[in-house]
């Protein structure tokens, strides 16, 4: 006689969430420990701050007898990993949701050394289920000084209010698209960057951050005697609004702005449900032109961005440079 497949399947789920929960509640006294450990090594070097060589000599020699003892896991390196984890978060990891981030994420999280990006990344990687991979590549792309340099971050404070509309919270400047793996960019159509990118849908969505879903391409919208197509069309649930995409392989133009406003206002009036938010839209270029954006209705409208795109990983250096220039153009725009 078989088993039921409805009962089979309460109790795999059963022995799946338990399992789950067991991994959650080991993971989190490992990373309890780690702290532990860190602590007291910091109070023991300021014990022997005396001892000119003793901060030299404390943790070689506690590496080997902990190895000794418990095996691998206790090199040199951890152990002042460990001690750098406590003196990152000397009030421990509780209130971070610690059994929801693994060692590896603090390790990535804990060499930040600004504490507000460093919250940031602790909170998205724990509410988004950020793998380290995700993570890792989230900060090696600044992304948090991303989100700030975008327009309007200047009245923009990153919260988990969902309450409030904010798109502005959810627009990067730049966008890093280097997945696409575009071998000549100046032979690259605007149709090749559309195809590119649904090819590396699951990439472009982690690009674009928390909340979206992919609603269509080319999406089609008409007048009483016209026809527009939209190159990507996306909802995003915490905003409850849809954003659509323009791609440009080229420098932003006026023509540009204005056809998104009109996309934005026909998408209001045709296709917007009752409940959604207004309409989002990003123009994604390789380049802008700041007087455009100054002059053009981009400038103090919440609902309308353009943001530019690249292909490939610049150094941090460079990204850097990029982003504090965006910052002061930003700066500039809303000044009277």
């Amino acid at each position: 006689m078989e088993l039921e497949k409805s009962f089979l399947k309460d109790i795999y789920n059963i022995l799946s969430n338990s399992r789950a929960r067991a991994v959650s509640s080991v993971n989190a006294e490992m990373i309890d420990s780690y702290w532990q450990i860190g602590k007291r090594i910091v109070q023991e070097e300021q014990q022997g701050a005396s001892r000119a060589d003793y901060a030299a000599f404390l943790i070689p020699n506690l590496s080997k007898q902990l190895t000794t003892e418990f095996g691998k896991g206790f090199s040199v390196a951890n152990l002042k990993n460990f001690r750098q984890f406590y003196q990152t978060f000397p009030n421990g990891t509780k209130s971070y949701r610690a059994g929801s981030l693994s060692w590896s994420h603090f390790r990535l999280i804990m060499r930040i050394d600004n504490p507000a990006a460093r919250n940031w990344y602790i909170r998205e990687a724990a509410t988004q289920n950020w793998s380290t991979t995700v993570l890792e590549r989230n900060i090696s792309t600044l992304y948090y000084d991303r989100l700030l340099s975008a327009p309007q971050k200047a009245e923009i404070v990153l919260t988990n209010e969902p309450a409030k509309f904010r798109p502005a919270e959810f627009v990067k400047d730049p966008y890093f698209l280097e997945f696409l793996n575009i071998p000549n960019p100046a032979n690259f159509l605007e149709a090749d960057l559309e195809t590119n990118i649904l090819n590396h849908l699951q990439h472009f969505l982690l690009e674009l951050g928390k909340g979206f879903a992919f609603i269509g391409r080319q999406y089609h919208m008409a007048s009483e005697t016209s026809h527009f197509y939209l190159d990507l069309v996306f909802y995003n649930y915490l905003l409850k609004s849809f954003v659509l995409f323009d791609l440009k392989t080229g420098k932003l133009a006026h023509q540009d702005v204005g056809q998104m406003d009109m996309y934005v206002r026909m998408f209001d009036d045709l296709k917007k449900a009752p409940g959604d938010g207004p309409t989002i839209g990003i123009i994604l270029c390789s380049d802008k032109d700041e007087t455009i954006v100054k002059y053009s209705v981009l400038n103090q409208n919440d609902r309308l961005f353009a943001s530019k795109y690249r292909i490939y990983l610049p150094t941090e250096k460079e990204l850097i440079e990029e982003i504090q220039k965006e910052k002061l153009l930003s700066d500039k725009r809303t000044k009277p």
